[in-house]
């Protein structure tokens, strides 16, 4: 029986092929190294990306205000915004729910 060293001092048994730690161990181990200023990699900087314009034929662009006119949208890009964020918001899902599926 062989055993690795843990960085807070702690040591647990080895495995062969180690399964990936469960959320709560994760969980546990961030909260005991939350004080260790040494178990924390420097913080990074995240900027949020500028928006940025998009372009759509000018057929779907009539398509798209005569919907948003039936939905009662003034604007046409506040409305495009909104269903780009709720279809964005279902892909998501999708791709999360894939990827535990093809975990387990």
């Amino acid at each position: 029986m062989s055993f690795a060293s843990l960085p807070d001092g702690h040591y647990e048994e080895a495995q062969a092929s180690k399964p990936k730690p469960t959320q709560d161990q994760i969980d546990r181990l961030v909260t005991a190294q939350a004080d260790e200023h040494s178990a924390w990699e420097k913080a990074i900087v995240v900027r949020r990306p500028k928006s940025t314009s998009l372009s759509i034929p000018a057929d779907l662009a009539a398509r798209a205000a005569f919907l948003a006119k039936l939905h009662r949208e003034s604007r046409l890009d506040k409305w495009v915004e909104r269903i780009v964020r709720e279809r964005v918001e279902i892909e998501e899902s999708a791709f999360t729910a894939a990827k535990k599926t093809l975990a387990s």
